[in-house]
C-alpha cells in the first residue's frame, strides 16, 4: 500500500510503500495527492489534498518562451518569398 507523507504544516514530503501495518502514522495518509500540483498541502478533515502554491511561484517555474533566433526568422521569411515568387510565375494569386 502507497502511503504520503507530510510535515506538521500538511506540506507533503513525499510517499512510501508499506505492506502490513498496524495503524498508519500519524504524519501520513493513504490519500494519493492529484496530478499536477505543486505544493501539494492535504486537509486532513476534507481528506483532500490542495495546490498551496501561489500564482508567482507557479509561473516562476514555468519555461520562458524562447526568442527567435536569426535564422528560424530568415528561414521563414524566404519560404514566404519562395511562395510568393511561385503564385506570380503561375500568373494567379491565392
Amino acid at each position: 500500500m502507497h502511503i504520503y507523507y507530510y510535515d506538521e504544516s500538511f506540506k507533503y514530503q513525499g510517499e512510501d510503500v508499506i505492506s502490513g501495518y498496524d495503524e498508519m502514522p500519524k504524519n501520513a495518509t493513504d490519500v494519493r495527492p492529484q496530478k499536477g500540483l505543486y505544493l501539494p498541502e492535504y486537509d486532513k478533515n476534507k481528506r483532500k489534498w490542495f495546490e498551496s502554491a501561489s500564482k508567482e511561484y507557479i509561473d516562476s517555474l514555468q519555461p520562458k518562451p524562447q526568442p527567435v533566433d536569426a535564422v528560424t526568422m530568415l528561414k521563414k521569411q524566404v519560404a514566404m518569398l519562395t511562395h510568393q515568387v511561385a503564385q506570380l510565375q503561375r500568373g494567379g494569386t491565392s
